[in-house]
């Protein structure tokens, strides 16, 4: 049987290029740089411990570790050893995050020093947790310390078939409550697949990846991983100056971030006529919009090129088009409301757009597929498309399509092909405008309203009835800008598309709320709430 196990692939990458830097992070002052065969020694030692301490296959260890050399080498050593990993972002929330410790049952903590702490103070979500062990000093207080646990190093690995569950990552909840999403060894190896072919990225690569499990990917191709000194969980709030200086000094050729990282970075660049060395921008998270390809563009080479990957937790990658072709051919679109093009589906990705359905769909036979320009659900099937929610068997019922002895995950996204093949993204299913007069499609109409120079960004929500609800379009203003000015520009602009002509509320707020992943993606639920209540004349408090 061949060993689909994750770690696998580390071991073979550090047997070929050993002594080639495979991972620089910051250490006090300065910048610590591990090889790979550093890293897998590492990978060996920690497995080791953790399988003398009576850890192994299935094990649910819960991972609270900052972006690091432990945390990238705990992690497949883990995967060596057949344990499962759980990966949840501690951003979330106090109220979110032990919602969802209970809701996965871990039987290990693994943690810097404040987990350990926490897990104490907060004890009921880790009620199954057998095992604490602390990474860093716990002055004895805080459990067993990982480097006290005997060292007896291990070549094994634990050989895995690809349905073999490898790691629970959990979605970012911005359509409702973060959900575990269940990974197995084979989705790892297809998503690797992907990058790697597709993107191009393997050795020689240097990559700064601004979301902490994009490291394990670069490491298992064999490029360079440089962890940003930045906080993974506000990405809005990177400091430009400490983000750029690594990818100037490590020379980086390639980085992943959210939009939110990007607008801050390209924003400095320009200011201080800073050209960086990256050939190859990825960002994703939430639609990237036109104008922030072109700036990101300027700040790259001319042989750079920006791509913008659409997916989710569940299923990733699933398409991508490139910010040549964005800006060339969409981005004009997207301003008379046609959505955002994210592209083409990847090789062994089959995308397709459904009528819409409430509730579960048990088999593929009972839906209707639309044609081309028509709105409908995005339904994705494929090697990198994730099975189930972990111990959640509604809400993976709600989420998957039986089709054979294969299945098709609904992305929660409203969306159509053009007739080139090309996908638009409509907006979330959730976020859909249900009117007396039919659908409104959040993305569509939002891309009408974000083309007023005074405009940052702007959400439509509705206020009412599922089927009666009023439209309503509130907007982020630039600082400096009057509201009645603007506002009726808005009524203006509104009036001059078919999409938008029955728009007559508009109001302005002064911090959209954000998911804690990307600082991206908005959170309409909220925002309709606060709507609905400044239309009562309730009044509400602008800092969601």
């Amino acid at each position: 049987m061949e060993n689909c196990n994750i770690a696998a692939v580390l071991q073979e990458i550090a047997s070929d290029r050993g002594n080639e830097i495979a991972l620089v992070e910051k250490k006090g002052r300065g910048y610590r740089r591990y090889s790979f065969f550093e890293l897998d020694a590492r990978r060996r030692d920690f497995a080791g411990r953790l399988q003398g301490a009576g850890i192994g296959p299935g094990d649910r260890v819960m991972l609270m570790v900052r972006p690091s050399m432990e945390f990238i080498s705990l992690t497949f050593a883990l995967f060596s050893i057949g344990a499962v990993v759980i990966l949840i972002d501690p951003g979330m929330g106090y109220r979110n995050l032990l919602r969802c410790i209970q809701s996965v049952k871990p039987d290990i903590l693994l943690a810097i020093p404040r987990g350990v702490l926490f897990s104490r103070l907060f004890s009921a979500p880790f009620a199954t947790v057998r095992k604490r062990i602390c990474v860093g000093r716990g002055w004895g207080l805080l459990g067993i310390s990982l480097h006290s646990l005997p060292a007896t190093s291990t070549k094994t690995i634990f050989v895995a078939a690809a349905d073999d569950l490898a790691a629970i990552i959990f979605t970012t909840g911005s359509t409702g409550p973060p959900k575990g999403v269940q990974y197995t060894h084979g989705i790892f190896h297809a998503q690797l697949q992907l990058i790697r072919e597709y993107y191009g990225i393997g050795p020689g690569e240097v990559d700064q990846p601004a979301f902490p499990l994009f490291a394990l990917f670069s490491t298992a191709l064999g490029a360079r991983a440089v962890l940003p000194d930045m906080d993974p969980g506000r990405p809005a709030q990177v400091d430009p100056k400490k983000f750029i200086r690594t990818l100037l000094e490590e020379q980086v050729t390639y980085s992943f971030g959210s939009p939110a990282i990007w607008n801050v970075v390209s924003r400095y660049c320009l200011q201080q006529g800073i050209t960086l060395p990256v050939r190859k921008v990825l960002m994703a998270g939430a639609p990237v919009a036109g104008e922030l390809v072109e700036r990101v563009a300027r700040i790259i080479p001319d042989s750079g090129e920006i791509h913008t990957p659409y997916g989710a937790t569940e299923s990733l990658p699933v398409a991508s088009i490139t910010g040549r072709e964005l800006l060339q051919d969409c981005r004009s679109l997207t301003g008379k409301g046609r959505g955002v093009c994210v592209g083409r589906p990847l090789p062994g990705i089959t995308v397709s757009i459904i009528r819409p359905q409430d509730g579960p769909i048990d088999n593929w036979r009972q839906v209707e597929e639309c044609g081309p320009e028509e709105i409908g659900e995005i339904v994705v099937k494929g090697p990198v498309v994730t099975r189930a929610y972990d111990n959640n068997p509604q809400e993976t019922r709600l989420a998957k399509i039986p089709d054979g002895d294969s299945f098709r995950h609904r992305m929660g996204d409203m969306g159509y092909f053009d007739r080139t093949g090309r996908l638009w993204f409509c907006g979330r299913k959730a976020h859909v405008v249900h009117t007396a007069d039919g659908p409104m499609y959040s993305i569509c109409c939002e891309g009408i309203f974000n083309t007023h120079p005074q405009v940052v960004r702007s959400a439509l929500v509705g206020a009412g009835r599922k089927g009666k609800q009023v439209p309503v379009l509130l907007v982020e203003k630039k600082d400096g800008v009057g509201e009645e000015k603007l506002l009726a520009d808005l009524q203006i602009l509104a009036g001059k598309h078919a999409l938008t002509e029955n728009i007559s509320t508009f109001l302005v707020h002064h911090g959209f709320p954000v998911d804690i992943r990307h600082n991206a993606k908005i959170f309409r639920e909220k925002l309709a709430l606060w709507a609905e209540k400044r239309i009562s004349g309730q009044g509400c408090d602008d800092g969601l």
